[in-house]
């Protein structure tokens, strides 16, 4: 039986078409590297200046010079490129990363993503989330949907510092996916057996349910 946080990742796999480039952020989103089919032709962007990523190396056989913005060793695809931070920026600001799939502390209602610090906690600084939310084609956050105490992560507004203002688009959770719409918050799918009534006794936001 898969874990909570398998299936988000096999779900948020998902999201990738066919030629896009892709960036996939820090955290539990690295892992979809290793659900792409051999059979797509897909790009993954990392920030420290990679294009190009494959799966994680096996034992014994890592890299310690190719390493993903995590500082995790990766492998590079046939063909992938190498380039500086300011050239990776500009491929993020210049709107040519098709899908930025990001981990995420909370969400709110209107598309509101926390998930860069919690006060109080030593950080090291916003990374490049800040820059992926606004450069990117389309922002996909992935989280469990309650935290470890059963908090609602999906809030009517968030209240740790934020990332980015109405930067969602599409929120994947271990119990549920919801689309970001000028109509506001849509219930899109129900995941791991849970029920409409369930997915609203977890979740502080209000949303609407699309219609079958």
């Amino acid at each position: 039986m898969m874990s909570s946080r398998q299936a988000i990742v096999k779900r948020a796999a998902q999201e990738i078409q066919d030629g896009m480039n892709v960036n996939l952020g820090i955290g539990m989103p690295t892992l979809i590297a290793n659900e792409i089919p051999e059979d797509k032709d897909i790009f993954l962007q990392s920030e420290n200046g990679l294009l190009g990523i494959g799966p994680y190396p096996v034992d014994g056989e890592e890299d310690p010079d190719l390493i993903n913005a995590g500082k995790e060793t990766v492998t590079a695809l046939s063909g992938a490129s190498f380039f500086d931070n300011a050239e990776s920026f500009a491929m993020i600001r210049g709107g040519h990363i098709d899908l930025a799939i990001l981990g995420g502390m909370e969400v709110s209602e209107k598309g509101d993503l926390a998930n860069w610090m919690i006060p109080g906690k030593m950080v090291k600084g916003m990374g490049g989330a800040m820059d992926l939310v606004q450069g990117a084609n389309k922002v996909v956050v992935i989280m469990d949907h309650v935290n470890k105490k059963g908090e609602t992560k999906i809030r009517k507004s968030c209240s740790l510092p934020l990332t980015g203002l109405g930067v969602v688009n599409r929120l994947i959770t271990d119990r549920a996916v919801f689309d970001f719409t000028e109509k506001g918050m849509v219930l899109v799918e129900t995941l791991g057996g849970y029920s409409v009534d369930d997915i609203r006794g977890c979740t502080e936001a209000e949303f609407s349910v699309k219609e079958a």
